[in-house]
């Protein structure tokens, strides 16, 4: 037990790592503030691998360290706490579907069914996440919206054209990972049927 906690704060490390990359890379402009990139894509897979807990602690170390490289945009703590860690800790939230996917394909031999399971977890993920922007978008950064429109209705377009692009973008990358090397997401020694490792 004790080397699978340990492999899995590995990955968790890895694939923020990976998220942050990605991240830094150039991404799809919808607008000013509104930017389209396929940087969730390493915490959904690591989500398909380990589910919630794991991708939930991914999700935050990638936060961080988006901080730590100084790509960040800081109002307050407030705002600081919410965006960079709540938010980005809650892609993991794609994790909770991860014991379906896993059977789907590894129990059930059902690619179809695991690829739409799949699909519906980067959807979850994403909405859960910009939530949270969506939120400090509101609160945070009402000023930024054009003269006359509502902060709500702003941040909402904003944030929800941003999740939506990402989500959609994610999809299609994740649909064709999975259906050319579904073993991505399997951990080597894992019984899905008992969710328990078979190596010692």
């Amino acid at each position: 037990m004790k080397k699978i906690k340990l492999q899995a704060l590995i990955e968790a490390a890895f694939f923020a790592a990976f998220a942050l990359i990605l991240d830094l890379l150039p991404s799809i402009q919808l607008g000013p503030w509104m930017s389209v990139s396929c940087a969730m894509l390493p915490i959904f897979i690591l989500a398909f691998r380990w589910g919630f807990t794991v991708s939930v602690i991914s999700g935050f170390i990638w936060g961080l360290l988006q901080v730590v490289t100084g790509d960040a945009y800081i109002l307050n703590i407030v705002q600081f706490l919410i965006e960079y860690f709540v938010a980005f800790a809650f892609v993991g939230f794609a994790g909770l579907l991860y014991k379906q996917i896993q059977t789907a394909f590894f129990a059930e031999k059902k690619k179809a069914k695991g690829l739409i399971l799949a699909v519906l977890a980067v959807f979850l993920g994403s909405i859960a996440r910009y939530f949270w922007h969506f939120l400090a978008g509101v609160v945070f950064w009402a000023e930024y919206a054009p003269e006359g429109m509502s902060p709500v209705i702003y941040s909402l377009v904003v944030n929800g054209a941003t999740m939506i692009g990402a989500a959609i973008f994610c999809s299609i990358l994740i649909v064709l990972l999975l259906s050319a090397a579904p073993r991505l997401i399997q951990r080597k020694g894992f019984d899905i049927e008992t969710n328990k490792t078979t190596t010692s």
